[in-house]
């Protein structure tokens, strides 16, 4: 695995020049990693897709048998400890699971409950006893887990949580009062990761097991999509559980809640990609086989382009999830060589790049909406009808945007976090910000650069600066006022989500080309296109940025910067996207 630029923090891609070598791509799986990736594929092929109207009809017992299914094969405890029953695989390869497994509908909203937001509090915030006690049979599915923390009046808000817990008289127990809603895995889950207000203002995790009296479910909720997935109300009333329940620390239950959470928003990014490239693959085979006017519906211009653009987005998402897991990775062996406890490891690494979890939560959940929003296009009325899988897809797809908080607060989360980190002087802003304003003040240059992917790079190098002039022209004029101009934050958060894409897509081409692998030139057209294209996009967000907050000649000077920022050689998209259609159809699937 390649070797982390070791300046390269946490947000720190904005600021920093990053170098193909640095660069972890798909294209580094180990063979073991193909391995398993070939796994999971097996399993939903013969597992999960050919059940899937059963599992919508939640056929009793069918998503419990399953998640044992999945548990015999490791697959649920992969990146769980030896120790407790795990595989102990690593960060990437516990990515690469949630990926391949991603496209299997509502077992994939099921199993990712369960072994992610469901397990992991008690594995990294557990006490020995509890790990010893739960961690192998969620690893084995003999135990299935839920998380409780949405409440009808607290969502994105989930400290305003009205659920209460107090002491026994005697010590011994706590007792819950409340009601917790939308509870994935609710209708079978053993154990539930419950999240109370402690005495009234403490915020607190405890774990309530299935069966504890005052503990009730109610019906099962009726869905826009993900039907298959068992989402209920949780009821406690005078719940009484053990003290040795209690989840790591009083008063520390927000600690417990957004860690797991900036592990989540990556994990969900992962099953998005893999229920992208299913849509997509679903796709071709349609375009292939539907014919109109005697032509395969594939070999015209309008539908090319609409494949070639499902593939680049799919592309550059996959370029910036495995980017981003392979830190998170190198951030966990930094630590544990720093002698940090196990259970600070993944914590702490998942933190440092909490920002790019965010960015990832809103890349991965938006290009999934957009391959089956497309896909049903391509399928035309047939695509409206479920006996085409297409439209479960798309159903299932929308809950995504909200899971693990909206894609407006994770856009909003991404530019706080930045601000809050310059703020403690974790991340260095301003020395950037203040050389690109010099600069605006400067004679451009227009010296020419032959070498190769100098243009790409120097586009990159120019969308980060677009981004910082404005940010930092922004913070400067607005100070803290700027966390109630959400729309400005949101455009920057959109022009980062951008650039991050660009510079993983082009880190990756790069990376092929210098190994001669054989899906360069396809690899290159996707690149080329996405920067073409991003360089709009960003112009665009940038504008409304700058009118929003500029004036007078500032305004002027901004938007003469913005556009040198964003001035990109010309490039023939059409074509590109014809290529990169002509080898999809080709293969039948997603072969980047």
């Amino acid at each position: 695995m390649a070797q982390m630029n070791k300046e390269l923090l946490g947000g720190g891609f904005l600021i920093h020049a990053s170098a193909a070598e640095h660069s972890f791509t798909p294209e580094d799986f180990t063979e073991e990693q193909r391995m398993i990736e070939q796994m999971c594929d097996e399993f939903l092929d013969k597992e999960v897709l050919p059940h899937l109207q059963e599992i919508d009809h939640q056929k009793e017992g069918l998503m419990p048998s399953l998640l044992d299914k999945a548990g015999e094969l490791g697959l649920l405890g992969a990146a769980f400890p030896e120790a407790y029953g795990g595989l102990g695989k690593d960060f990437v390869t516990a990515t690469l699971i949630n990926e391949r497994l991603g496209g299997g509908h509502s077992f994939a909203v099921a199993m990712a409950a369960h072994n992610g937001i469901g397990s992991l509090p008690i594995l990294y915030f557990g006490t020995e006893e509890q790990k010893s006690k739960y961690i192998p049979m969620l690893a084995s599915g003999a135990m299935k887990a839920a998380y409780a923390l949405t409440e009808p009046g607290s969502g994105s808000d989930a400290l305003a949580a009205k659920t209460t817990a107090k002491l026994s008289e005697d010590g011994k127990h706590y007792i819950l009062n409340g009601q917790k809603i939308w509870i994935t895995n609710a209708g079978f889950a053993d154990i539930f990761t419950v999240f109370a207000k402690l005495d009234g203002d403490k915020f607190t995790a405890f774990i309530v097991e299935k069966g504890t009296p005052g503990l009730s479910l109610g019906e099962e909720e009726h869905k826009m999509g993900i039907k298959g997935s068992s989402t209920r109300q949780v009821f406690f009333e005078d719940c009484t559980i053990p003290v040795d329940n209690l989840l790591g620390s009083v008063g520390r239950g927000h600690i417990i809640a957004f860690n797991i959470l900036n592990i989540g928003r990556l994990k969900l990014c992962a099953a998005a990609l893999g229920g992208a490239k299913r849509a997509l693959s679903t796709t071709i085979a349609y375009a292939k086989n539907r014919e109109q006017f005697q032509t395969p519906i594939a070999e015209f211009g309008a539908i090319q382009h609409k494949l070639a653009e499902m593939a680049i987005r799919i592309f550059a998402t996959e370029s910036v999830l495995y980017r981003t897991a392979s830190w998170i990775d190198e951030k966990e062996k930094q630590l544990h060589e720093a002698g940090k406890p196990g259970n600070e490891t993944l914590l702490g690494a998942a933190e440092e790049f909490a920002i790019e979890c965010a960015l990832l939560k809103v890349i991965g959940s938006e290009c999934l909406d957009y391959v089956v929003d497309e896909g049903v296009q391509i399928h035309g009325g047939n695509g409206y009808m479920d006996d085409y899988n297409i439209s479960r897809a798309y159903r299932d797809s929308r809950i995504n945007r909200i899971f693990e908080g909206t894609n407006e607060i994770n856009r909003l989360l991404t530019l706080d976090m930045y601000l809050k980190r310059a703020m403690k002087g974790r991340i260095d802003l301003m020395t950037p910000a203040m050389a690109v304003s010099r600069e605006l003040m400067s004679i451009p240059d227009f010296e020419s650069d032959e070498t190769a992917f100098a243009e790409e790079q120097k586009a990159v190098s120019q969308f980060k600066k677009a981004i910082l002039m404005i940010a930092g022209a922004a913070v400067q004029k607005l100070m803290m006022k700027i966390e109630q101009e959400q729309e400005i934050l949101m455009n920057l958060a959109d022009m980062l989500s951008d650039m991050f894409q660009a510079e993983s897509v082009l880190l990756r081409s790069i990376k092929m080309s210098e190994r001669g692998a054989d899906k360069t030139e396809l690899a290159l057209l996707a690149t080329r296109t996405f920067i073409a294209d991003a360089a709009d996009r960003i112009n665009h967000a940038g504008k409304n940025a700058i009118n929003a907050f500029a004036e007078g000649d500032e305004q002027r000077m901004m938007l003469m910067g913005l556009k040198r920022y964003t001035k990109t050689q010309p490039f023939n998209t059409k074509n590109a996207r014809r290529a990169i259609a002509r080898e999809l159809t080709a293969r039948g699937k997603y072969c980047f």
